[in-house]
C-alpha cells in the first residue's frame, strides 16, 4: 500500500463542506486519480485515526480554455485546466476531524 499522505492531497473547505462536516461527519478531500475507495478510506483512518463509515468518489475532467486575448488575436491559443478526482469521506457517529488548528 502507498503511504496515506500521497494518496490524500488536501482537504476542500468550502461553505458547502464546513457545514457537512457539523452536521453529518462528511470530510472532502483531493485524492489522486488512481487511488481507490479502499486506499482513501484506509488512508483517513491511518492519518486521524478515526473510523471510516463510506467513501464517494467523483472524477472531474479539465476543461478547455482560450487565451483572454480576444476572439481576434493573432495568438488565439487553448489550453486545459487539470482534471481532479474528490473523496467524500462519511466517519462513524462520533467521530471528527481537526483539519485545521486554532492559533
Amino acid at each position: 500500500m502507498r503511504d496515506a499522505t500521497e494518496i490524500i492531497l488536501a482537504p476542500v473547505v468550502t461553505e458547502k463542506t464546513a457545514d457537512q462536516m457539523e452536521a453529518a461527519s462528511l470530510y472532502t478531500f483531493l485524492v489522486r486519480p488512481d487511488a481507490n475507495k479502499i486506499e482513501i478510506g484506509q488512508a483517513v483512518q491511518q492519518l486521524w485515526d478515526v473510523n471510516v463509515k463510506s467513501v464517494r468518489t467523483v472524477r472531474y475532467s479539465g476543461k478547455v480554455r482560450r487565451s483572454h486575448m480576444g476572439r481576434m488575436a493573432k495568438n488565439n491559443k487553448q489550453g486545459r485546466t487539470a482534471g481532479y478526482k474528490k473523496a467524500m469521506v462519511q466517519l462513524a457517529e462520533g467521530e471528527h476531524i481537526e483539519l485545521y488548528e486554532a492559533g
